[in-house]
């Protein structure tokens, strides 16, 4: 099999055989030369011990127990900061914290190295034949022992050896099957499935920090609603986000015709962002509906009223659980509160502006597209023409004075015109003339404000 190889990977390789080690290309980096994509992470692995490593790349830097050294692209002729990183060949203890290994020992052989490792697909490498840096095609081995390439073929994930004792060694595994799943579009082979869903409970022994990153890169791929259903599927979801399958079941009134849990997922396959806060709060935008919801029996409407409010609280509490930033929790609440939000033809641009500066001018977008998302898990078109009418009132207003500094006077002018020092009054004055230009935006003209101080006063 011939190949194209990026200089500097061919650098790598060519010092560390001339030194007298072995190396091959491992990881992602096997699975996207097989799919004939880009690769977009260049990992190896040998039997050089990290000292070893360093001695032969003078900027590489090692910092970890793991026996992986990494050296910046641009210091082997490249333009980026970009990371290839060199694993020495590792054998593995027992994982007796579910989450790492107790002992990490260097490995002799890469047989060893690729036996420790979760996936088929991931369990495969390639060894350069003759490389030289003033040629570009290369002919190249595949070192398959787990018929990782037939499994990438046939489009499935299947873990390496026994699966259960794969995920009792680390528990997160179970989320990265379902999360390359989901960004690759491939399924779980089913004793793989079987297995998770068997061991789903042992993720309560896995940092949330680590939970919530493999949950996010879910939500980002391609397939988050298929991530989310295999999470249900499998168990993890109840351990994960068990808030969530209380909207199972629970119906509906007036235009909708699936209950909760389906117009959520739904509407999680429906949002344009790319966002995995912006996606996790369309998934989480009813979640409050199964507490407040009142039946008033038969004939009568289901309500589910301030469900947004009981809603915002609800997702800070998961999104604490689940160790986010306070920067994404506030986003995640800001979302889920206010997306509840109308229009009508005969609003003001002062509610016109009331909204942008509930929600944020930076934020609009995002609940736009949650709003998207909502319609098309409910079964509607993505827009309307109220909603549609509603961006561009949005566009017109942004050109209208959004703050007290907009008007076309000061407090300057204030206190020129009465003659008198700054204070609280100068503030009262121009709040009242930003109160009249929220009503009618016209008259944000500094002649006529000018006029207005006295009278105001």
């Amino acid at each position: 099999m011939k190949i194209e190889l990026p200089k500097l990977v061919v650098k790598v390789i060519q010092t560390l055989e001339k030194a007298g080690f072995e190396v091959y290309i491992v990881g992602g980096a096997v699975r996207d030369i097989l799919s004939k994509k880009k690769v977009k992470d260049w990992d190896f692995t040998t039997n050089a011990k990290p000292e070893e490593i360093l001695k032969l790349f003078k900027d590489a830097f090692y910092d970890n127990a793991f026996g992986t050294v990494g050296i910046a692209e641009k210091h082997l002729g490249g333009k980026s900061d970009e990371v290839l990183e060199i694993t020495t060949f590792r054998t593995e203890g027992s994982y007796s914290d579910r989450r790492r290994p107790d002992k990490v020992s260097w490995g002799k052989s890469l047989e060893e190295d690729l036996q420790r490792r979760d996936f088929t697909i991931n369990a495969m490498a390639i060894k350069v034949k003759n490389p030289d840096l003033k040629t570009e095609n290369y002919e190249v081995e595949i070192v398959d022992p787990y018929e990782g390439k037939k499994d990438l073929e046939k489009k499935i994930i299947k873990a390496v050896g026994e699966a259960e004792t794969r995920f009792e060694e680390d528990a997160l595994r179970m989320m990265r099957a379902i999360r390359i799943g989901t960004e690759l579009g491939f399924t779980l082979e089913e004793k793989t499935f079987e297995a998770i869903s068997k061991k789903n409970s042992l993720i309560n022994e896995i940092a949330k920090e680590r939970v919530r990153d493999e949950l996010l890169k879910i939500l980002k791929s391609d397939f988050p609603k298929e991530g989310i259903l295999m999470l249900y599927n499998s168990g993890l979801l109840e351990h994960i986000m068990p808030e969530l399958l209380d909207t199972r079941n629970v119906q509906q009134a007036g235009h909708h015709t699936k209950d909760v849990w389906s117009h959520s997922i739904d509407a999680l396959e429906g949002c344009s962002s790319k966002d995995p806060i912006v996606r996790l709060a369309t998934l989480l935008h009813d979640i409050a509906k199964p507490k407040v919801k009142m039946d008033r029996g038969k004939g009568k409407e289901i309500t589910f009223y301030n469900h947004e409010v009981a809603g915002g609280r609800m997702v800070k509490v998961i999104a604490r659980r689940l160790k986010m930033s306070k920067k994404n929790i506030d986003m995640l609440w800001l979302l889920v509160r206010w997306h509840m939000f109308a229009y009508d033809p005969k609003m003001t641009d002062k509610a016109i502006r009331r909204f942008i500066k509930r929600v944020g001018l930076e934020n609009i977008e995002k609940m736009m597209m949650l709003r998207t998302g909502d319609r098309i898990g409910g079964g509607s078109k993505p827009t309307s023409w109220r909603l549609e009418e509603l961006k561009k009132r949005i566009k017109e207003v942004l050109y209208t004075p959004m703050q007290i500094k907009d008007l076309k006077v000061n407090g300057n002018d204030v206190m020129k015109i009465l003659k008198i020092k700054g204070g609280p009054k100068v503030g009262k004055v121009l709040e009242k003339l930003f109160d009249e230009v929220m009503d009618d935006a016209k008259k944000n003209k500094r002649e006529y404000l000018l006029k207005r101080v006295e009278k105001i006063s």
